[in-house]
């Protein structure tokens, strides 16, 4: 579990969150939503230890990150997998050597225990047989099931992920989340996703805090996002016709 408690954070004279608490739970698939500029990349940034906060604490499992030493927060990276918006593989490395890389940084077993976690996290997310393949080799939505791969292999208590599905088209959007739900819920993974992708909401929103003009305008599951009677996140999440016609059925029931 993550806590962010009245957590506000500034650039010079510009405040882009303003007094943000929230809690992030483990086993769920927590998403940060917003608009462009609402400040929800900032609040993730913040929660990672990216971006030191002015005020507020942000607690992993009741541990301040603020208050850790560079040891401490050494040692807390290595409970933590991040998948990044494009997946930031190495093109000279296959895709075994990948998936390796965090291991050879941070783990202190042998290798045949690499190789048996690196085996065994390849075929967890469906990619054995490209195991010795180069990125380049394989499809955009492989290589993002390359990088969970990668994100997990350290078996994290705490994942991120900064806009998953960005440039997969929308059935690769679907797998993906549901891989990162299953991923999450299997493993008791606190998984932080920040996106702007509709669809995502509506499948995996176990948790949604949605920011809006750098304030937690509102927070709920997937379900309760119809009954919000928030106009901002309605906007949001009901801009394209197809979630407007789901809001109205949904309505009508």
């Amino acid at each position: 579990m993550i806590e962010v408690k009245n957590v506000t954070k500034s650039f010079g004279d510009l405040t882009v969150l303003h007094n943000i608490s929230a809690v992030f739970e483990a086993g769920k698939t927590n998403l940060i939503i917003g608009q462009s500029g609402s400040g929800k990349t900032v609040l993730m940034k913040s929660v990672i230890g990216i971006h030191r906060v002015e005020e507020g604490q942000i607690l992993y499992d009741g541990r301040d990150i603020a208050a850790m030493t560079k040891k401490e927060v050494f040692r807390l990276r290595r409970e933590v997998g991040m998948l990044f918006q494009g997946s930031a593989l190495f093109d000279s490395m296959t895709v075994e050597e990948n998936v390796r890389f965090p291991l050879e940084m941070f783990s202190d077993k042998s290798r045949d225990e690499w190789n048996e976690r690196v085996e065994f996290c390849l075929n967890r997310v469906e990619l054995g047989r490209a195991a010795k393949l180069y990125p380049s080799e394989i499809s955009g939505g492989m290589q993002k099931r390359a990088a969970i791969a990668r994100a997990i292999v350290l078996q994290p208590k705490y994942l991120f992920c900064d806009e998953p599905n960005s440039g997969l088209d929308p059935k690769t959007s679907l797998t993906i989340d549901k891989l990162i739900h299953e991923i999450t819920t299997e493993f008791g993974i606190t998984t932080i996703v920040n996106t702007h992708d509709m669809n995502s909401v509506m499948e995996i929103g176990d948790k949604v805090i949605f920011i809006h003009k750098g304030y937690k305008s509102w927070e709920g599951d997937k379900d309760s996002i119809f009954e919000s009677g928030n106009q901002d996140l309605e906007d949001l999440v009901f801009a394209s016709n197809l979630y407007k016609k789901v809001k109205k059925y949904h309505n009508l029931k």
